[in-house]
């Protein structure tokens, strides 16, 4: 795109140098002819000195630009359609240098023309082709279940819990006065161990 936007640059200047060449008022034809022609040159010469630059800049910047660049094919139409009429007028009453010259003008407008309308469908196709991507994987992404994420409820306002207080073992109350402490229990009698027997004495 940079290039052929540079060659429609280099076009336009050599065209108005060209146009600037001629010397309608001397070319031998009735008054409306030529009062036509000087108001043909002067629109071509408004479009590539305001109207074509702008375009060229925005399409620049935005080479992908589907419209802007639907925008300079139509532009350029619009010149090959009104450059001609002067190439033709110029054919009839002006010299043939001047033909030639605004003849390879016109040749150079057609055949970027062209390119443009080469490009204009190529970007077409590739926009096109990515639509019915996007579209198949926003289907694809619809017929997917989604689970419902958890919700975790966060209660603010509950009091915090109270740590766990934990019991005392109870101590041994002491002995109240007036009362008995139970007397030990007695073994019993298998539990209990005979006394041992005294040896006999022998006769003296």
């Amino acid at each position: 795109m940079n290039g052929l936007l540079g060659q429609l640059e280099a076009t336009s200047k050599s065209t108005q140098g060209d146009l600037v060449k001629l010397r309608i008022e001397h070319w031998k034809a009735d008054n409306a002819t030529k009062k036509q022609a000087l108001s043909n040159v002067d629109s071509i010469q408004r479009n590539l000195q305001g109207a074509l630059p702008e375009i060229i800049t925005q399409l620049r910047a935005a080479p992908e630009d589907v419209p802007a660049t639907f925008k300079l094919y139509r532009n350029l139409d619009a010149l090959y359609d009104v450059l001609g009429s002067v190439v033709e007028g110029v054919g009839a009453f002006g010299s043939k240098d001047d033909l030639q010259s605004l003849s390879n003008d016109l040749t150079t407008f057609e055949g970027t023309r062209k390119q443009l309308a080469e490009r204009i469908e190529t970007l077409s196709t590739g926009k096109e082709a990515e639509i019915v991507r996007l579209r198949t994987a926003l289907k694809t992404a619809q017929a997917t279940p989604v689970e419902p994420p958890k919700k975790i409820v966060v209660d603010d306002n509950e009091p915090p819990k109270k740590p766990a207080v934990k019991k005392k073992p109870a101590a041994a109350k002491p002995a109240t006065p007036g009362t008995t402490t139970p007397a030990p229990a007695k073994p019993s009698a298998a539990q209990q161990t005979p006394p041992a027997q005294a040896a006999p004495t022998k006769p003296q």
